[in-house]
C-alpha cells in the first residue's frame, strides 16, 4: 500500500553545474496528488553564466528564457503559493544552491523547507532507489532533465519504492 501522505518534490535545470556561477533556469514540481507545475526562469540581470554543454543536456536556449521566460519574483510567490511545508528533491547540494539563488534575487524568502528524498528512505529503500528510478523512466518515457519531468519520476519512483516496502513487510 503507498503511504497516504504522499510528499511533494521539486526539481531545477540550470544554466550550468557551477556553483558558483549557475543559476535556474527551470523549475518544475510535482504535488502530492501527482498534479505537476513548470516555470521557465528569466535570468536576473546578474546572471551571466551559460555552458554549453548543460544546453545539450536540458535543450533550454538562452533565448527560450528570454522569450517565454517568468521574472524571479513571480517564480517564488508562485511556489510559495503551492507547495506544502516540505518539500523533496534528489540532489540537494545543487537543488538547495538554485533555490537558494532564485529566492536571493526575487528578495523573498522560501516559505517551505528544502530536503532531501532520502530523509524519507530506509536504507534498504536508499539501495533500491536508483534500479526502481530507472524502471520509472522507462515506463513513463519521458525525456528527462526537464524539471516536471524529473519531478514527476521523483514522485513515481517514491510510489514504486513505497510499494516494495509494503509488499516485503507482507511476505
Amino acid at each position: 500500500m503507498i503511504n497516504s501522505t504522499c510528499p511533494a518534490f521539486i526539481d531545477f535545470e540550470a544554466s550550468s553545474l557551477d556553483l558558483i556561477a549557475s543559476y535556474p533556469i527551470e523549475v518544475g514540481i510535482c504535488m502530492p496528488d501527482g498534479t505537476l507545475h513548470s516555470w521557465l526562469i528569466t535570468p536576473h540581470v546578474l546572471w551571466k553564466d551559460w555552458s554549453e554543454s548543460a544546453e545539450g543536456i536540458h535543450g533550454i536556449s538562452r533565448t527560450l528564457l528570454d522569450a517565454e521566460g517568468i521574472a524571479v519574483r513571480e517564480v517564488a510567490h508562485q511556489l510559495n503559493g503551492m507547495l506544502p511545508s516540505q518539500v523533496f528533491c534528489d540532489a540537494w547540494t545543487f537543488d538547495s544552491f538554485w533555490l537558494h539563488r532564485l529566492f536571493k534575487a526575487a528578495r523573498v524568502q522560501p516559505a517551505f523547507q528544502l530536503e532531501s528524498i532520502s530523509s524519507l528512505l530506509n536504507p534498504a529503500q536508499v539501495r533500491e532507489w536508483s534500479t526502481v528510478r530507472q524502471g520509472v523512466i522507462a515506463d513513463l518515457g519521458l525525456p528527462v532533465h526537464r524539471a516536471a519531468n524529473d519531478a514527476l519520476i521523483l514522485h513515481k519512483t517514491w510510489q514504486q519504492i513505497q510499494l516494495l516496502g509494503s509488499s516485503t513487510s507482507a511476505s
